[in-house]
């Protein structure tokens, strides 16, 4: 394959996997707490020699969330929490403690706030918030305390981290790569949860265009090719 052969596939390449991602997104319009993701090409140029033009080739180098807020709707389920603003919330799982914006919480039968996967919700210093059964009504301030009738029984913790440190780990869970730290004046509203941040028309509009790049890119493949099989069949055939 010679030079423009390897441009075209550079670009197929990175194509795809915008496809895969944009795909992720639209199918997770519907899950609380998704944050969708977008994708940066980068151009790499490399001098030719013999005085020949440089060489340009595009590869998709990078990924990131997009961490804008998704639409909050109200549930008056007490158990339901969303965060307006920025910061997340800060659960335990069996790889360590991680970051999400999901707040559909719910109880487990040690009486543990806990997400609908089991992983406990952890307070702000790290701990888990243990709600007694017969203390009364669960109520949670916008600062995250949380009280279960008169008795106060922690407060939920809410962190930050830098955007671009933030690893995805499934649908809704981020890896804080270099660290967090506790949020400086968090805001929790209580029976509400905040949905995706994806907009499903404008991601179906980015997957068409996508594809019909892609398209192009497979048709200056297949012409590249055949422009090189009918040069080695002429090169193969006997001077007259």
């Amino acid at each position: 394959m010679d030079n423009p052969g390897y441009v075209a596939l550079s670009r197929q390449a990175g194509l795809m996997k915008r496809l895969d991602i944009i795909a992720n997104n639209i199918a997770n319009v519907s899950t609380a707490g998704f944050r969708r993701e977008n994708t940066v090409f980068a151009e790499h140029i490399k001098a030719l020699p013999q005085g020949d033009p440089s060489l340009s080739i595009a590869t998709m180098n990078r990924r990131y969330v997009d961490l804008s807020e998704g639409v909050v709707k109200e549930t008056g389920d007490r158990l339901d929490f969303a965060i307006e603003g920025e910061g997340f919330f800060l659960v335990e799982t069996p790889g360590g403690q991680r970051l999400t914006r999901a707040g559909a919480f719910t109880l487990n039968p040690e009486g543990e706030m806990v997400t609908p996967q089991g992983f406990r919700v952890l307070d702000a210093g790290g701990g888990p918030i243990v709600v007694p059964g017969d203390a009364g009504p669960l109520s949670v301030a916008a600062d995250g305390s949380v009280r279960a009738g008169e008795q106060a029984v922690g407060r939920i913790g809410v962190v930050t981290a830098e955007p671009g440190t933030l690893e995805r780990e499934g649908d809704a869970l981020f890896v804080a790569a270099e660290g967090f730290a506790p949020a400086d004046t968090p805001r929790v509203r209580q029976g509400a949860v905040e949905g995706s941040n994806v907009n499903a028309v404008l991601e179906i509009a980015d997957l068409i265009s996508a594809q019909r790049t892609y398209e192009m890119g497979q048709k200056i493949i297949q012409d590249e090719d055949e422009r090189i099989r009918q040069t080695v069949r002429q090169m193969g055939e006997p001077v007259r």
